[in-house]
């Protein structure tokens, strides 16, 4: 069939990307410093520095996730081949429908690949800090922050990372008032860097028994989560420390005892809070930690040069202001204000399916 002779040239025009992925990935680079911090792990005196060998480890762990991931991704371009020639020596049209689709897949997962590639900021290789605020509007934007919540836990989920709750305070009748999330995985903030933003809502509220359409916002933060303390300096003059009640889950505990913390950084007026942990003491680490990540978003974004000239300046959550709309009703649409990038499966989005406007963004950006 003719078809099959198009996928064949199709498949063969992947080669070269293919290619090009493998030497930004610098696999046998990465092969060869594997072998190298293994070395390392097995000498002698390696585990009486433990904050030095976890480094190593995840790092291993790291350089091996990239070496799997190609080995894996060349393995689907053979069995692609493999099935494209088949298909042409049988001439069995039934395979056709499956060839299209497989094809289809690896070309999407392959550009996918190549702009993770694009990641090469100070703070992309880390794992990130989402959080998640209600704009004005009472239990119906309440209700949005929590399904956009939903939606980017479902995105981790997708992609094999694990998320954690640092801060969690339901609204008051439904939905969230503000949450915030620890997400771990390879290049979790490079990837979710690009959510950042005011979002929007359209949609005929369930919430009003009239069945009018409203509009809500709900605005969504990301950070790099930083390990490393001399990356960001935070002197403790600086700060101004809380203790409250916990309200969210954690059982009898969070009732009896003020446990939570809350951290004003006084210089630029960011607030960090932490209710989840078990003690006082961990949640203060905790917080502390998420403030040195919001101090490093915003260096990096507004690329100052000390942590002194930032200011925390907070886009207000309304009309004008948002990065991407959903809109359920009269039609169903999300739309990207920044790239134009657009999806009619709105569902499909609002269950983690955000590959395609992370994409478009890191495309877009890719030469800034």
């Amino acid at each position: 069939m003719l078809e099959f002779e198009e996928y064949k040239q199709k498949i063969n025009a992947l080669k070269p990307a293919l290619e090009t992925l493998g030497a930004a990935l610098k696999t046998d680079e990465a092969r060869a410093e594997i072998e190298r911090l293994e070395e390392q792990s097995s000498a002698e005196g390696f585990w009486s520095d433990i904050e030095n060998s976890q480094k190593v480890l995840k790092q291993i762990k790291q350089l091996k996730s990239r070496c799997e991931f190609f080995s894996r991704i060349n393995a689907r371009y053979r069995d692609l081949s493999t099935l494209c020639e088949m298909a042409l020596e049988e001439d069995d049209e039934s395979l056709l429908p499956e060839l299209a689709e497989e094809y289809a897949r690896f070309e999407a997962d392959l550009e996918s690949a190549r702009l993770s590639t694009l990641l090469s900021g100070e703070y992309d290789g880390c794992n990130a800090i989402m959080s998640f605020h209600a704009g004005a509007g009472g239990t119906e934007a309440q209700d949005w922050a929590q399904m956009l919540y939903r939606m980017y836990t479902r995105w981790a989920e997708r992609h094999g990372f694990k998320y954690r709750i640092l801060d969690y305070l339901d609204g008051d009748e439904a939905g969230i008032k503000s949450a915030v999330i620890s997400i771990e995985g390879e290049n979790a903030y490079g990837h979710l860097k690009s959510e950042s933003g005011v979002h929007r809502l359209v949609r005929i509220s369930p919430f009003d028994s009239s069945g009018r359409r409203h509009t809500s916002f709900a605005a969504v933060e990301v950070m790099p989560e930083i390990t490393d303390d001399s990356e960001i300096e935070i002197r403790p003059e600086d700060l101004k420390v809380d203790t409250y009640r916990s309200s969210g889950a954690g059982g009898q505990h969070v009732n009896k005892t003020e446990s939570a913390i809350r951290i004003t950084h006084i210089p630029t007026g960011i607030i960090v809070s932490c209710q989840v942990e078990r003690s006082q003491h961990q949640n203060r680490e905790t917080a502390m930690k998420m403030l040195r990540s919001k101090l490093a978003e915003i260096k990096e974004r507004e690329h100052y040069e000390k942590i002194e000239d930032i200011k925390g300046v907070q886009q207000k959550i309304e009309w004008g202001s948002q990065i991407r709309s959903y809109v359920f009703m009269p039609y169903t649409l999300v739309k990207d204000h920044r790239t134009n990038f657009e999806s009619g499966n709105i569902n499909a989005v609002m269950d983690g399916d955000l590959d395609g406007f992370i994409n478009a963004y890191l495309s877009q950006n890719a030469g800034k």
